[in-house]
C-alpha cells in the first residue's frame, strides 16, 4: 500500500457515485473495421497473468481496513495507539480487526479455482513484521520487533488452498527489527524457517519478493532511515540466501509503488540479481484516506491510461537496470488504503478489465489484483464470498482470453477501447475485449466474421449486480457458476451501448498466430 497520510473520511462519496447507466440516442459514427483473421501477434503472457492476492494481515489475522459501512466513527479519529497492529504513522482508527481468513471455506475456494491457474500472493504492508511460530505452540504474543505472528496452521491452509484451486504461492519475508542482527543487518532465519516448514507440507513458493514496498520503509515498519544502501545490502543477503537454499524460487523486486526517485536507487541497488521487475500501482488513495474519485473520473482516459504511464516509468528502469526480464505487476486495485467504495461496484469492472487489456498487450507477464476476498476491494466479498462485478469480469477473462496477445488493429480511442487475444483453447481463434467507458455514447466496429457476443452491463453504474447479455450473473443455491454462454452475432457493424464491456469470441478467425 503506498504511503497514505492520514485523512478524514466523508461517507458522502459512496452516494456521489449512484449514478443511473444514461440512456443513448442519435446516430453511430462510421464504425471502424476489424480484421480477426490477419491480427498480428505482439506477444504472450504468463498462464497466470491474472492473479490476486490474500493479504499476510487476512492469514494472521488482524487489524486490515475498516469497511466503509463502519466508518462512522473515523471523524476526529486518535493517533496510533502505541502497540497497535496498524502500521506505523498511520492513524489506528482507520482499521478493524478480522479473524484469519477462512482458506477452506468451500465457497471460497470454487471460486477461486473458476480463475485457476493462478498465483497467490501473501504478503503486503503487514508481512514485514509478521513473526512465523515455527512450532505447533505459537507464543501469545509477538516477540519484540513483530507486529503479527504467522502461526504453522494458518501457513499450512494457505498450502492446502493452493493446491486446492491451482494457485501458485508468491510470498515476501519480514525485514522489520525483529528480522536483524544487533548491527541492523537483515537475517535470514525467519525466511529459512517458512521455507522449510512450507517444504515440509509439500508446499512450494513460486516467487517471493524480498520484502513489501521498501520504498515505503516508514510505514512498512522497516528500520527509521532505511534506504537504498540498506536495501542493497540486505538484498544481496536475501539473494545468497536464496540461491543456495531454494534456487528454483524466482526472484521479484523491487515491489515497490509510484514515480519515484527512491524506486529507482532500489531497483539499481537489486541488480542484476532479479529473475523479473516488480512494481504496484495505483491510481490514488481510496476515499478512507482522502482520496476523491468519481465516476467521471474512474472511466476517463486520463485516470485509466495512468497504468500505462506508470509502467513506462518501470519499463524504463528495467531496460536501464535489468534488460530483458520480465515484468510483473504484483499489487494493484482502484485505489490504495482498501479500495474506494465504487471498488465493489460494477463501475470498477471497467478499470480492472482496462488494465489486463492495457498490460497484456505492453507485455506485462503477471497481474495481481488486490485482494480475492479481503476489504472493499475485493473481487468477492469478505463476509458473505459473493462475487463482486470485477470477479465476473475476471472469470469471463479467464474463459475467454488466452495467452497469445494480438494486436486488435484498433487504438485506444476516447470511448472505445479494444483488445485481442487468441482465444482460450480454441484453434485459430480469437476473442476481443470491447469496452465502451462513455456514459452517454454507443461505439460500434465492423466485424467480417460471425461471433460470440458477452455482454457486461449494470443498471447503473454503482451497482454490485452485473449481467451477462442481459441476465443476472448468480450463483446456484449450491454455489455454481451459472451457465457462461454468448449470444450469436453476424458479420457486419456490431454496436456497443454505453457503459457497457464485451468480450466477441470468433472461433472461426482462422488466425495463423492462434493455432
Amino acid at each position: 500500500m503506498p504511503n497514505p497520510i492520514a485523512a478524514r473520511i466523508s461517507c458522502g462519496i459512496a452516494s456521489a457515485l449512484l449514478l443511473a447507466a444514461p440512456v443513448y440516442s442519435g446516430t453511430i459514427a462510421d464504425a471502424p473495421s476489424v480484421a480477426p483473421s490477419s491480427m498480428a501477434r505482439v506477444g504472450t503472457v504468463d498462464a497466470r497473468f491474472q492473479s490476486y492476492n490474500i493479504e499476510m494481515v487476512e492469514l494472521t489475522g488482524g487489524r486490515f481496513w475498516k469497511p466503509y459501512r463502519s466508518m462512522n466513527d473515523v471523524q476526529g479519529a486518535p493517533a496510533p495507539r502505541p502497540g497497535s497492529d496498524a502500521p506505523p504513522r498511520m492513524d489506528s482508527n482507520l482499521y478493524e480487526y478480522r479473524p484469519p481468513i477462512d482458506l477452506t471455506d468451500t465457497r471460497l475456494r470454487k471460486l477461486a479455482a473458476a480463475l485457476a491457474p493462478a498465483y497467490v500472493r501473501v504478503s503486503g504492508t503487514w508481512a514485514n513484521t509478521t513473526y512465523f511460530a515455527d512450532s505447533e505452540s505459537p507464543p501469545s504474543v509477538p516477540p519484540a520487533g513483530f507486529n503479527g505472528i504467522l502461526t504453522r496452521q494458518q501457513w499450512r491452509s494457505l498450502v492446502d488452498f493452493s493446491h486446492a484451486v491451482d494457485a501458485r504461492i508468491v510470498t515476501s519475508f519480514s525485514a522489520g527489527p525483529g528480522s536483524r542482527d544487533a548491527g541492523g543487518v537483515w537475517k535470514p532465519d525467519q525466511a529459512r524457517r517458512l521455507l522449510a516448514y512450507t517444504r515440509s507440507v509439500e508446499g512450494r513458493i513460486a516467487a517471493a519478493e524480498f520484502t513489501n514496498e521498501p520504498d515505503l520503509a516508514a510505514v512498512g515498519g522497516l528500520p527509521a532511515g532505511y534506504d537504498a544502501s540498506a536495501y542493497g545490502r540486505d538484498f544481496g543477503i536475501f539473494r545468497r540466501f536464496m540461491m543456495q537454499s531454494s534456487p528454483e524460487l524466482m526472484i521479484l523486486g523491487p515491489g515497490t509503488v509510484g514515480e519515484t526517485t527512491i524506486a529507482s536507487s532500489l531497483l539499481a541497488a537489486s541488480t542484476p540479481d532479479l529473475d523479473a521487475l516488480s512494481y504496484h500501482y495505483y491510481a490514488e488513495l481510496s476515499a478512507r484516506c482522502g482520496g476523491k474519485l468519481t465516476a467521471e473520473t474512474a472511466l476517463s482516459e486520463r485516470w485509466l491510461s495512468g497504468t500505462d504511464r506508470v509502467l513506462n516509468f518501470y519499463r524504463a528502469l528495467r531496460d536501464e537496470f535489468e534488460p530483458g526480464r520480465p515484468i510483473w505487476l504484483t499489487e494493484t486495485a482502484d485505489a490504495a488504503c482498501g479500495g474506494n467504495p465504487s471498488a465493489a461496484t460494477f463501475l470498477d469492472t471497467f478499470r480492472y478489465l482496462d488494465q489486463l487489456g492495457r498490460l497484456a498487450k505492453a507485455g506485462v507477464q503477471v497481474v495481481m489484483h488486490n485482494t480475492l476476498a479481503g476489504s472493499d476491494y475485493g473481487l468477492l466479498d469478505e463476509q458473505t464470498r459473493q462475487p463482486r462485478p470485477n470477479y465476473w469480469g475476471a472469470v469471463l477473462w479467464r474463459q475467454l482470453m488466452g495467452t497469445t496477445v494480438l494486436d486488435a488493429g484498433s487504438p485506444v480511442q476516447s470511448g472505445l477501447h479494444v483488445y485481442a487475444h487468441c482465444q482460450r483453447e480454441v484453434a485459430g481463434g480469437v476473442t476481443l475485449l470491447v469496452i465502451n467507458t462513455s456514459r452517454n455514447a454507443p461505439r460500434s466496429l465492423t466485424l467480417p466474421t460471425a461471433s460470440e457476443r458477452y455482454t457486461l452491463d449494470a443498471v447503473s453504474l454503482a451497482d454490485i449486480d452485473v449481467r451477462l447479455n442481459g441476465r443476472a450473473l448468480k450463483l446456484s443455491a449450491h454455489d455454481e457458476l451459472p451457465s457462461i454462454a454468448g449470444v450469436p452475432t453476424i458479420a457486419g457493424t456490431t454496436t456497443f451501448a454505453p457503459a457497457t464491456i464485451t468480450f466477441l469470441a470468433i472461433p472461426a478467425a482462422a488466425n495463423d498466430a492462434c493455432r
